[in-house]
C-alpha cells in the first residue's frame, strides 16, 4: 500500500518552514549587527574588542554555564532584544530548549512574574520559530501535597538543616506564611524541577539577584551558599566577569563586593 502522498507533502512543508524560520532568525540577527556596524561603527568596534579580546578569554567558566548565566542576567536586567540574541546563540551552541526554559522559570521567584512574563513569551517565540514543538516535556517533581516538604529539603541542602529550621522556627507568627511560601514555592516549586541541577540553579539565583540590583542582602546569602555548595569564589568571579557587559560596572562591582565579603 502506497503512503499517503498528502501526508508526505505536509511533512516536507513543515520541515522546510522550520528550516526557513531558523534561517530567518539568523539573518535577522545578522542584519541587526550589520546595521550597528554601518550606523555606529565605532561603538561596534569598541564592543567587539571588549567582548572578543577581554571578556570571553578570561577565566575558566565553561560555555554552558556562561550561556545560562547570560540568559538569567538578561532577564533580570530586562534586556529583551539582547535576550533573544543570546538565546539563539545559546541554542546554536548546544543549550537545550528545556535548559533555556528552566533558566527563565528560575527567575520568576526572584525577579517576579512581572519581569519574567515577557521573557517566557519571547522564549516560546524563538523556540517555535526554530521548529520546536511546545509545550516541552514537563519538569515538575513535586505535588501540592509534598512541595513544602521537598522545598524545605532543598533549602536545607543549600543553607544547612539547622539554619533553615531556626529561620522557620523564629519567624514571627504574622510572617510564618511567608516562610511557607519561600519553602514551598521558591524552593519546592522551582529548585526541585528537572532540566537544571540544584547547584546550577543556585548559581543562577546569585546571577539574578546581582543583575537586578538592590538585593545585596539576599545576594550575600546566596553567594555564601554557592561557595558552601561547591560554586567557589573563582567560579563566582568568573561568572560576574561574563555577565558584566550585560549588567554594567556598578552592579558587577557590588556583586564582587558581596563575594569578597563572604569569602574572606
Amino acid at each position: 500500500m502506497m503512503p499517503n502522498i498528502n501526508k508526505i507533502i505536509a511533512t516536507a512543508v513543515v520541515v522546510l518552514l522550520a528550516a526557513a524560520a531558523g534561517f530567518y532568525i539568523g539573518k535577522t540577527e545578522e542584519n541587526k549587527m550589520d546595521n550597528w556596524q554601518k550606523n555606529d561603527p565605532e561603538m561596534a568596534a569598541l564592543w567587539d574588542n571588549f567582548i572578543t579580546n577581554d571578556v570571553l578569554p578570561h577565566g575558566s567558566l565553561d560555555s554552558r554555564t556562561r550561556h545560562l548565566a547570560q540568559l538569567a542576567a538578561a532577564v533580570a536586567a530586562q534586556g529583551h532584544g539582547e535576550y533573544k540574541r543570546l538565546l539563539n546563540e545559546a541554542l546554536d551552541d548546544g543549550i537545550t530548549p528545556v535548559e533555556a526554559k528552566e533558566v527563565v522559570y528560575q527567575t520568576v521567584p526572584y525577579a517576579g512574574i512581572a519581569k519574567a512574563y515577557d521573557f517566557i513569551a519571547a522564549t516560546n517565540e524563538v523556540l517555535q520559530q526554530r521548529g520546536i514543538s511546545l509545550p516541552l516535556d514537563g519538569q515538575a517533581t513535586v505535588t501540592p501535597a509534598d512541595r513544602l516538604e521537598k522545598g524545605i529539603a532543598a533549602q536545607s541542602a543549600i543553607f544547612g538543616t539547622e539554619a533553615i529550621a531556626a529561620m522557620r522556627a523564629n519567624a514571627p507568627q504574622e510572617l510564618k506564611h511567608i516562610q511557607d511560601y519561600l519553602s514551598a514555592n521558591c524552593f519546592g516549586d522551582y529548585y526541585t524541577r528537572g532540566g537544571l541541577d540544584i547547584k546550577t540553579r543556585e548559581l543562577l539565583t546569585f546571577v539574578i539577584l546581582v543583575s537586578m540590583g538592590g538585593a545585596e542582602p539576599q545576594a550575600k546569602a546566596h553567594a555564601a551558599a554557592n561557595i558552601a555548595f561547591g560554586n567557589g569564589r573563582e567560579k563566582l568571579l568568573d561568572t560576574v566577569t561574563q555577565i558584566l557587559p550585560l549588567i554594567g560596572y556598578p552592579r558587577s562591582l557590588n556583586a564582587i563586593a558581596v563575594i569578597n565579603e563572604v569569602s574572606k
